[in-house]
């Protein structure tokens, strides 16, 4: 098997694109079920946010093109469309990927935490798909621990400059007093969460949050003083907001060019702020046209972002020696599934030897020879034989100075410690 990882992401391919072969959390399950299906694909994840698409498979050999090819049909998307924009990496170029992106070390913000959750939704996901064997749950497991290490070890972590924080900031630069802002959240998901916490601390005039599932709009406002909507009324509540942050999953656009036509009416022209971070977009891109309106996308963040990315630079440099040494763990570990069980391999000769032995030793009695003397040739044959190919290893180790294979000798035959309980 060859362990592969396809993907997409916000280094390689717009948001246009990033948006097309997006999976909604809904249909994950589906998904990584199918491309598990596929011939010669024997193990699938898929873990797609707004900023990747990306696909780790175990792969019989032949099948390595197997699943770029579900993707195109999946997605109804032509290869000439999608094939410039993808990344392939293999084995241990493809471990690595992994550890890289969980520990936030792939991702647009430098160390962000999310991506872990993410990770880790993508991990159970597959898992209720069965889609996961042992070398990829194993390596899944081992992701976690050095996601877990790198953000313990180093200052990766230090300082906060999420997506959503930097939203924020970037909402403070065009409103420099947030406490006279009305800001409307749409979504109720992780980046919404993390957004209300700083506009909370922020002291903000007026904080609304609207989101398909009311309960969970009502929770969230609820827990940082501001008000809930339904989805469906957003159209009537836009026009109060000069501030509007936007995460769904949803697949088309909440917020249509129409809507924000009719709210900055209301307004009578007063400018709205906007900032969108999901993927598939959540504010139709013609936005962008109308005066009065200060359109962000996912994409618009990163020159903000190059500027809190300085006092986490050094700490990549030491996340990324964790990761190579985790690496190469790995991959000896995955190694060693291919060979055979050298202990087994030792019994069974043992014991073939032993069988060969006895036979002759019973035919001895057959023949009339004594019990004493089938037993005295027993103990003799089987010691020679059982000692015969090690004991001239360690002869001609003895002649060529070969004294690694000596004191492994002795660790294997527990010679050293018989040595250190005679001298005691």
């Amino acid at each position: 098997m060859t362990f592969l990882a396809f993907g997409l992401n916000h280094l390689t391919a717009p948001v246009s694109l990033r948006e097309q072969v997006a999976f909604d959390e809904s249909a994950a399950l589906e998904a990584v079920s199918d491309l598990r299906e596929q011939p010669g694909v024997d193990e699938a994840l898929i873990l797609s946010t707004c900023n990747r698409t990306e696909l780790y498979c175990s792969v019989s050999p032949g099948a390595e093109q197997v699943p770029v090819q579900w993707l195109h049909r999946h997605h109804h998307l032509t290869a000439s469309r999608l094939d410039e924009f993808l990344y392939r990496h293999d084995e241990d170029q493809a471990v690595r990927h992994i550890f890289r992106v969980a520990t936030g070390l792939d991702s647009m913000i430098l160390g962000e935490p999310q991506i872990l959750g993410q990770v880790k939704d993508a991990y159970r996901i597959a898992r209720q798909a069965h889609a996961l064997g042992q070398p990829m749950e194993h390596l899944l497991q081992q992701t976690f621990a050095v996601a877990k290490r790198v953000r313990s070890d180093t200052r990766i972590g230090a300082h906060s400059v999420s997506v959503a924080f930097t939203a924020v900031r970037l909402a403070e630069e065009v409103f420099t007093d947030l406490r006279e802002a009305c800001v409307l959240l749409v979504g109720a998901g992780d980046t919404i969460e993390l957004a209300a916490r700083h506009l909370a601390g922020k002291q903000v005039k007026r904080l609304l949050v609207a989101n398909r599932t009311l309960e969970n709009a009502q929770e969230l406002a609820q827990h940082h003083g501001g008000y809930a909507l339904a989805l469906s009324d957003l159209d009537r509540h836009l026009s109060e907001a000069d501030i509007v942050i936007t995460s769904t999953a949803a697949r088309e656009p909440v917020i249509t060019r129409a809507m924000v036509e009719t709210a900055l009416a209301t307004r009578r022209r007063r400018p709205m702020f906007m900032v969108d971070i999901a993927v598939p977009r959540d504010i139709d891109p013609e936005v962008s046209r109308l005066r009065d309106v200060f359109l962000y996308g996912i994409d618009d963040l990163r020159e903000v972002i190059d500027g809190h990315m300085r006092s986490r630079e050094s700490a990549a440099s030491e996340a990324t020696a964790i990761i190579d040494l985790q690496v190469d763990r790995y991959m000896g570990w995955r190694r060693a599934l291919t060979l055979r069980n050298p202990v087994l391999d030792l019994r069974a000769d043992a014991e073939q030897r032993r069988d060969e032995v006895l036979a002759r030793a019973q035919a001895m009695i057959a023949n009339g020879k004594t019990p004493e003397q089938a037993l005295d040739f027993l103990a003799h044959t089987l010691t020679n034989k059982l000692l015969h190919a090690p004991s001239a290893s360690l002869r001609e180790a003895a002649l060529s100075g070969d004294v690694d294979l000596l004191h492994a000798a002795e660790r294997l035959y527990g010679l050293d410690r018989d040595s250190k309980d005679r001298q005691a």
